[in-house]
């Protein structure tokens, strides 16, 4: 497969970002990403997603558009599609996940698969939280995570920090 990647600085940090040859958001985080040597740097392959993001990162936006291309088991599919009906501004429980993929027990897997979230921020992992509403585990960091949240929480009013550089 062939790609395309590139990164920006958000409010929160550097955020990279990669896309197939369709445009199709493969991988997103704050982590940097691994890519195989089919992918390949560039900005302009990557404009839509990253203009997408800033608009979420600035408040300005509160839902996705861009096409997704997620690889995983069917397990974690699932739970990445049910991630998506999670309101903007909202949270529920890794219990209430594990529930409303129908499989109540499965807490600890669905842990596992919202770690695995290859595309955070737009499948918004950062959504789910501990049943006693503490936060938890997040790749891009507690503090990014939190930041998110609050983020929402504001109703589009972006934290403020640094500007985004241009892409």
């Amino acid at each position: 497969m062939t790609g395309y990647f590139s990164s920006f600085i958000s409010h929160l940090g550097q955020f990279h970002v990669a896309v197939n040859e369709q445009g199709a958001v493969v991988r997103c985080g704050f982590r940097p990403l691994e890519m195989s040597a089919a992918f390949v740097e560039n900005p302009v392959r990557c404009r839509a997603v990253i203009q997408e993001l800033k608009e979420y990162f600035a408040g300005r936006s509160k839902e996705f558009s861009v096409p997704l291309a997620m690889s995983g088991t069917d397990f974690q599919k699932n739970v990445w599609e049910t991630l998506l009906t999670i309101p903007y501004g909202a949270t529920i429980s890794y219990r209430e996940l594990a529930t409303r993929i129908g499989n109540p027990r499965a807490v600890r897997a669905v842990g596992g698969a919202n770690g695995a979230n290859p595309v955070a921020v737009i499948v918004p992992c950062h959504r789910v939280i501990g049943s006693n509403g503490s936060l938890t585990g997040y790749g891009g960091g507690m503090l990014v995570k939190e930041a998110l949240l609050v983020l929402e929480a504001r109703g589009n009013e972006a934290p403020r920090g640094p500007r985004s550089s241009g892409v």
